[in-house]
């Protein structure tokens, strides 16, 4: 019987790693939009995988046959799967609606993550945590104000969006404890290529200088983004790191305000203030050494 190598945890650099992911996460959204706007989604998701593949590509040539070979080739297909999914209902679901509607939408995520985490990968998530998370969500949903006119039928992606990037996340962390971060950003990012060459044919739009220059940022914000992340749950528990899925919300606003003039009201920055809050208190627990949960 094959034992399970066990991670080193370092959830501080986790949460670190995980900031950095979440800022240019938001930053691939953001490019996204105005892409979708330019083009269409399809046109902006196949920017995101086909420009990743061919970075990934050129980065990892020099030890291709090494960076391909994996462990766990079926929990790779689940988990490109899964980040596909995630990226799809995200991406139409934003032409929609705005980027701080449906981020704060989306951050049901790191609750998922967290239930998933116990269920499936035995991590401790004590009460602390769950105070944590729950204080993230009721900030969430002071942004969100349910009756105010942001669940719509398009507000449902988003939703689709979280179940998928928690199943991500959480398969993420476990190939992570035994595979190169780089094999899982392959896998991710051929998989997502593939499938959309098959269908951005037929929804293709003749290419101006504003296209290809939101088409390469898509691709260099997802890549980097998509490392960073990858690092950050192999580095941190996944039940940790949740939380700090909600900064991504305060991103989100920034660009939405700046590039598309969606402003936020003043409960949009109460509930930003909620989400950060709990998010500095998770670190703090972490980073001043006391026992996690």
């Amino acid at each position: 019987m094959v034992s399970t190598p066990v991670p080193t945890v370092d959830n501080s650099r986790g949460i670190l790693l995980m900031l950095a992911a979440i800022f240019f996460f938001t930053s691939l959204d953001a490019s996204a939009k105005a892409l979708g706007q330019e083009a269409n989604p399809v046109v902006a998701l196949w920017a995101r995988y086909a420009g990743q593949a061919i970075l990934v590509l050129l980065l990892v040539s020099p030890r291709l046959a090494t960076v391909a070979r994996t462990n766990y080739p079926w929990l790779q297909l689940l988990r490109s799967a899964f980040l596909m999914g995630a990226t799809s209902c995200f991406f139409f679901g934003i032409y929609h609606i705005g980027l701080a509607q449906a981020t704060a939408i989306m951050d049901v995520n790191p609750l998922l993550i967290t239930l998933g985490a116990a269920l499936f990968l035995g991590e401790k998530v004590g009460p602390r945590r769950i105070v944590a998370i729950g204080i993230a969500l009721i900030g969430a949903m002071i942004v969100i104000r349910p009756g105010a006119g942001v669940f719509s039928y398009w507000s449902l992606l988003p939703l689709g969006a979280a179940f998928c990037y928690a199943g991500y996340a959480l398969t993420t962390r476990y190939v992570g404890r035994s595979e190169d971060a780089w094999t899982s950003l392959l896998y991710a990012a051929l998989f997502g290529a593939v499938i959309l060459t098959l269908f951005v044919p037929f929804h293709w739009t003749p290419l101006t200088p504003k296209i290809v220059i939101l088409m390469l940022l898509v691709a260099g914000f997802g890549t980097v983004g998509q490392l960073m992340l990858i690092r950050a749950f192999t580095a941190g528990e996944a039940a940790v790191l949740a939380p700090f899925g909600y900064v991504g919300l305060v991103f989100a606003t920034f660009w939405g305000a700046v590039l598309f003039g969606e402003w936020p009201d003043a409960w949009t920055v109460v509930g930003a203030l909620v989400i950060v809050g709990s998010g500095l208190y998770v670190w703090h627990r972490e980073h001043g050494g006391r026992a996690a949960p």
